[in-house]
Order: structure tokens, then sequence, then C-alpha cells
């Protein structure tokens, strides 16, 4: 699985986090940082954080 964030849409609201902490984080600027492939044993917890993304800036790759 790969997850692609697109930086233009995201505003770094952080519900990613929340959905997918294993995957997703803010760093010390307030800014998302993501895991490009996590283990698929975590694909729930991405299609939840793609799913409450309110720019719908996440997209599941494979």
């Amino acid at each position: 699985m790969k997850v692609v964030v697109d930086m233009n849409k995201c505003q770094d609201h952080g519900q990613c986090v929340f959905a997918a902490p294993d995957v997703f984080q803010l760093d010390d600027n307030g800014r998302l940082v993501h895991v490009g492939e996590p283990d698929d044993a975590l694909r729930d917890e991405v299609e939840e954080a793609a799913d409450v993304c309110p720019l719908q800036a996440i997209r599941i790759e494979g």
C-alpha cells in the first residue's frame, strides 16, 4: 500500500493523525508528515484517515 498526500490541498487539520497515528504525524512546525508505504495491517486506519480528511487530500494506491 502506498499513501499519497496532496500537500497542495492539505491544510494540516490533523484529522488523519487521530485516525492513523502510526502513519500520520504533525511535525514541530505543525506540518503533516506521513509514512509513504506503511504496513498493510494499517490499511483500515489509513482508509479512515482518508475518509475523515476535510479536504480529501489523502489517496491510497495499491
